[in-house]
């Protein structure tokens, strides 16, 4: 085994939290706001770790574990995600299936846990984010389907060298549209505006942060730096279709978190200029999501 193909890993689990900081400074910028520091995400996690938890006595053993293990499974996905060009910790054929399905495991987890609580509240936001992953989670493998297809590589460490480089010029109308499509799943999958609205505090209008109402200290540790992990998973996608690999493994690894930085600041921005849709206008966006990654993949075949 490598030992370089342990730096994607440890880039994911040390600066993933610096996403949502960014997120947020981005916003209090365009509100005319000083806002949060940067590495407020790191402050949180570290304040929330030296408390306790508190448990209802109506949950079982499925509401502990429910942190512990989408934190789990969303780690074993960052080990199949490279970056730059350093391959990741593991990698092997159709990888990019079981990088999907680690996804999914995380969600059904946070998911059981919040039906758990017996509280009609997190039901109510269970009930939505599993609606909306069903629409998601298609769109997001016939998104990686067709990067696939475009690289001819079956593997994520693999894939994106050949995508991100001559490829663009003569595959370039099917790319853009599963850049466009991963945006949308990016800002549905992290619960970011326009799908959800990660700082509302009304119920009526939460998916994800109803479903952790409950959750404290530690148990929402493990859900907020799970959280970051899938953002910067999300945005690694992106960043990898985009940019351009090259023979320098160090100037590769430092062009790719920059443009996870600007991923970070184009979804604070986006967060700025929109308002939250309706629910009733989520599905169709996600749809659209899948129907772009669908024409995409049609054309990868011809």
């Amino acid at each position: 085994m490598n030992l370089t193909s342990f730096i994607p890993l440890l880039l994911a689990l040390g600066l993933s939290p610096l996403l949502p900081g960014v997120i947020n400074r981005t916003k209090a910028f365009f509100a005319g706001r000083r806002g949060p520091p940067l590495l407020q995400t790191y402050f949180d996690l570290w304040k929330l770790l030296q408390k306790g938890a508190v448990y209802s006595r109506t949950t079982t053993w499925l509401f502990r574990a429910g942190p512990i293990i989408g934190l789990a499974a969303t780690l074993t996905a960052a080990m199949l995600m490279p970056l730059g060009n350093v391959p990741a910790l593991i990698a092997f054929p159709a990888d990019f299936l079981l990088f999907a399905g680690l996804l999914g495991v995380a969600r059904f987890f946070i998911v059981v846990a919040a039906l758990d609580t017996g509280s009609s509240f997190e039901g109510m936001g269970a009930s939505r984010e599993v609606f909306f992953s069903a629409l998601a989670e298609p769109a997001l493998l016939v998104a990686l389907a067709t990067l696939a297809r475009q690289a001819d590589m079956l593997s994520l460490s693999t894939l994106f060298g050949p995508v991100s480089g001559a490829h663009w010029l003569p595959a370039g109308p099917v790319l853009i549209l599963v850049v466009i499509a991963l945006m949308i799943l990016l800002l549905a999958e992290n619960a970011r505006i326009p799908v959800d609205d990660p700082n509302t505090h009304l119920e009526l209008t939460m998916i994800h942060e109803v479903m952790v109402l409950d959750h404290g200290g530690p148990d929402l540790a493990f859900v907020l730096y799970s959280s970051a992990l899938k953002l910067w998973l999300f945005a690694a996608l992106m960043v990898g279709m985009i940019l351009p690999a090259t023979g320098n493994s160090g100037l590769s690894l430092l062009l790719a978190v920059g443009g996870m930085l600007i991923v970070a600041v184009v979804v604070g921005v986006i967060e700025s200029v929109m308002a939250r849709l309706r629910l009733v206008i989520v599905p169709q966006l996600l749809v659209g999501a899948g129907a772009l990654v669908a024409v995409a993949f049609l054309l990868s075949l011809v």
